[in-house]
């Protein structure tokens, strides 16, 4: 299977937070499964970071290593496609990073790892 990482989950699993479901880091470690993050995900990691929002326990180029070295997770880029996709998605959520990640994955037929119910609307695959 095909996952995409929503940013939380991504932030929860490479910081080892207890917040992240044993469902969700279950399929991550599943080594059938194929496990993306989006570009947007690093860009809105970097901005949260930045605003003291969210801590690291490391350097954020160190955090971004581990998610792509250490856990073999893949970065989808931000396509054409993707953004002519979130054109058109209806406003059942206002987070625009969350729009983005819910356009790639509808357009990239994946799953996305979330907590995030407000994304069920939009009738992507979120597993937890």
């Amino acid at each position: 299977m095909r996952l995409l990482l929503d940013t939380h989950t991504l932030y929860w699993y490479v910081e080892g937070d207890r917040k992240l479901s044993s469902a969700a880091q279950a399929l991550v470690q599943d080594a059938d499964n194929q496990v993306f993050f989006s570009a947007a995900s690093y860009w809105e990691i970097a901005i949260k970071a930045g605003l003291g929002k969210w801590a690291l326990n490391r350097p954020y180029q160190e955090f971004l290593d581990v998610a792509l070295h250490a856990y073999g997770f893949e970065i989808l880029h931000i396509l054409p496609s993707h953004t002519a996709r979130r054109i058109g998605l209806p406003f059942h959520h206002n987070d625009p990073f969350d729009r983005l990640l819910v356009a790639q994955a509808l357009v990239e037929n994946m799953s996305i790892v979330s907590i995030d119910d407000k994304l069920d609307p939009y009738g992507v695959a979120r597993l937890w």
